[in-house]
């Protein structure tokens, strides 16, 4: 099977599920929910329609292959960033790091990843940005809070920018017996991680009773998470045919991306509650703002992008 023929089975199987999904949806608000308003169903119903709309958008940058999925993932990168310093305790001395931020860093890490330069976009924003922002900060003269202000820059690029790149960075990786199928790479991480934050959200709906973190999250439960990273830690094992794996590799890796996207969601979510707000922002229904549907995979992205460079290429 080519990868092209690979790309058109896979999109068609996530189109069936959520169709399923979509039936599945409508059928419990008819039944269950009687048509009234239901918490849970509601918000169900919602995530899948948000669903519908960013496969879409994931299928849509496909088509135009490399150069349309580093674009959509450095918009993604803009929106995120966004978000993040809209929380973020700011002042107009800022302005000049945050320009830089916006519109010298951010683009530049792209160009960077498509042009595959690996020894620059790895240390561009780790090393030299870290450098160049406290700098910029220092000569705007303002020393209040200094240290949590260039720190929160640092760390919203870090998380925004630096983590999301290397989801596009899978395309620039030299795999033996697998060229032209990177964009499956790609596939693979998104629905793996993703398939885990809904699994964890139904497992723990239905069978949910003891709380992991009550204080940051008190949605997740410990059975929600053995539930969903086993769920879908499967799922990956699954898909080991659109991966240079082989079924008990995709399974390991697919667990190593689940636990790490775990993590970003506590993380994540233990920032929100700093905040004292529940969702980043309100860009998708269902959903919240879109570092509320990144904060898996900005943690999950980076551990997948080398562990795949250190033991396939």
């Amino acid at each position: 099977m080519t990868a092209q023929q690979q790309t058109y089975s896979l999109f068609f199987g996530i189109g069936a599920v959520l169709v399923i999904a979509s039936f599945v949806g409508l059928v419990l608000k008819a039944t269950v929910a009687r048509g009234e308003p239901h918490a849970t169903i509601d918000n169900l119903n919602t995530r899948i329609k948000a669903w519908w709309v960013m496969v879409l958008a994931i299928g849509f940058a496909f088509v135009f292959g490399k150069t349309g999925v580093i674009l959509l993932f450095a918009f993604i990168s803009f929106f995120a960033l966004r978000e993040y310093l809209t929380l973020t305790y700011t002042r107009s001395a800022d302005y000049l790091a945050l320009a830089a931020a916006f519109y010298f860093v951010l683009p530049a890490q792209y160009v960077l990843v498509h042009v595959g330069w690996y020894g620059l976009y790895a240390i561009f924003i780790p090393v030299y940005v870290s450098l160049l922002l406290p700098i910029l900060e220092a000569f705007a003269g303002d020393t209040k809070r200094f240290l949590e202000r260039a720190a929160k820059i640092q760390w919203g690029l870090l998380i925004c920018v630096f983590c999301v790149s290397h989801v596009p960075a899978l395309l620039t990786l030299e795999i033996a017996d697998y060229e032209d199928s990177n964009l499956l790479l790609i596939a693979f991480l998104v629905v793996v991680v993703q398939s885990s934050d809904v699994l964890q959200y139904v497992w723990g709906k239905l069978l949910g009773r003891h709380l992991l973190a009550p204080a940051i999250s008190p949605s997740k439960t410990w059975e929600g998470l053995v539930g969903g990273v086993a769920c879908a830690t499967a799922i990956g094992a699954a898909l080991w045919w659109i991966t240079p794996f082989n079924p008990w590799q995709a399974a390991l890796m697919a667990f190593a991306i689940n636990a790490m996207g775990f993590f970003g969601g506590l993380v994540m979510s233990a920032i929100k509650r700093d905040r004292g707000v529940k969702d980043w922002g309100t860009l998708i229904e269902g959903h919240g703002g879109m570092l509320d549907r990144l904060d898996s995979v900005v943690f999950a992205a980076p551990i997948f992008f080398h562990l795949t460079r250190y033991f396939w290429t």
